[in-house]
């Protein structure tokens, strides 16, 4: 008789099938959309932009800042320019002195951010497993 978790695991096994089955381990492909998305949509600033968006409909570049605790002006520029390259976010400049420059979320990064959420709402529950994991060998 399949379990609950038998049928969950066969459902990865089938979806992980479908995402590296058809590679050629020899010749490995060029381009790797995983790869692709995942290194510009999940490195940890990218991450925290784009959920602190998700929180707040609208920041401004020092709004950003401040919450993406110990991110450089140079970091948060460049991760913006690509994040709206890619479109999660979207500039929108306002001709007044000082210009006034608010970022926000797209649709896509919207859709973006209801995963991201999944996964954080996990790393929170297993974060105390991880922790102890990571004093048993001797790294905390």
């Amino acid at each position: 008789m399949e379990t609950v978790a038998d049928n969950q695991n066969v459902k990865t096994v089938k979806k992980l099938e479908k995402m590296f089955g058809h590679i050629d381990y020899r010749h490995p492909p060029e381009l790797c959309p995983v790869r692709d998305v995942m290194s510009v949509a999940s490195d940890q600033w990218s991450t925290l932009i784009i959920l602190w968006l998700g929180y707040f409909p609208v920041l401004r570049f020092n709004k950003l800042k401040k919450f993406v605790y110990g991110i450089s002006n140079k970091v948060l520029s460049q991760r913006l320019k690509v994040l709206e390259a890619d479109g999660y976010i979207e500039r929108n400049a306002y001709p007044e002195v000082p210009i006034r420059v608010e970022y926000s979320l797209t649709e896509f990064g919207q859709s973006y951010v209801e995963k991201l959420l999944e996964l954080t709402e996990w790393m929170q529950a297993n974060s105390p497993k991880v922790l102890a994991n990571r004093e048993k060998y001797g790294l905390l």
